[in-house]
């Protein structure tokens, strides 16, 4: 099965997508299934992870209800303030939703860079661990070093990086952060998304801009951790969704057979432990 592991639907009117404002343009409207199927279809991709865009377990019951009336998508990576005094119940209760794959905190919106190592934080972790969910550290390339530091707390949770993340793509940069993901590659368990890339990139961006970044998560995390994204509707800013498809063609396309079906749907079965 191909499938998209990063996308995301909102309804403005709920109200508590905090950072989604007119200024945005093109995203600035809801996006739901209806806008994605056709999507999907065209580009052979049967299954998605839908994850959180607002900071409340509200948006992520909206996203369960969505998964159930909508087969196609396979799993939902929710929120739940990890900070809170009841938020191991919160976590066991989300959980106990099988369409739950795992949970995201907004970390790349908290000023704390050191955020993710607050002791508060150990009792979710812990029940996410035990619930056999996913961590989706959504993070800058400034929290790497931190992650590592947090994977070494937790060797057991299973980790997704966001968007390879969001390396310094319009500056031509990649030290600092190369390092940091070798590190984490070869040290930890974690698996990395190739999404998020071009929204990342120069307003005039081309396959070339990108294929530093992606040539090094190959040869770092592999084809066995890396996982193909999508980050739509995000990904409008800069690509149409399918541009993004051929694109990512491009930029595996030295890859076999079994590493493509991997990259494009079995790295993210495995890592989410998706429903069929």
């Amino acid at each position: 099965m191909r499938i998209d592991a990063h996308q995301h639907f909102w309804s403005i009117a709920r109200g508590d997508y905090g950072w989604l404002t007119p200024e945005l343009g093109v995203i600035y409207r809801d996006f739901l299934p209806d806008d994605l199927t056709p999507l999907l279809k065209a580009a052979d991709i049967e299954g998605t992870v839908l994850v959180q865009a607002a900071p409340t377990v509200a948006e992520t019951e909206f996203m369960l209800s969505l998964a159930a009336e909508n087969s196609f998508i396979k799993g939902v990576v929710g929120w739940v303030d990890f900070e809170a005094q009841d938020a191991a119940d919160q976590i066991a209760a989300l959980a106990s939703n099988p369409a739950l794959v795992g949970l995201r905190p907004m970390i790349q919106d908290i000023a704390d860079p050191d955020w993710m190592l607050r002791d508060a934080l150990t009792p979710a972790f812990e029940t996410l661990i035990a619930h056999d969910l996913t961590f989706d550290a959504l993070t800058l390339p400034q929290h790497l070093g931190n992650l590592h530091k947090l994977l070494a707390r937790h060797p057991d949770m299973r980790v997704v990086i966001d968007h390879a993340s969001k390396p310094f793509i319009k500056d031509g940069v990649i030290e600092g952060w190369a390092e940091d993901m070798v590190a984490l590659a070869s040290e930890t368990k974690a698996f990395c998304k190739l999404s998020g890339m071009v929204t990342e990139a120069a307003g005039d961006w081309a396959t070339k801009d990108l294929r530093p970044y992606a040539d090094h998560l190959l040869g770092t995390f592999g084809p066995e951790r890396l996982i193909w994204g999508s980050d739509w509707p995000v990904c409008t800013l800069a690509s149409t969704y399918a541009h993004w498809v051929d694109t990512s063609n491009d930029l595996l396309s030295a890859l076999t057979e079994t590493e493509l079906k991997a990259v494009w749907g079995g790295n993210a079965a495995r890592a989410y432990n998706l429903r069929d």
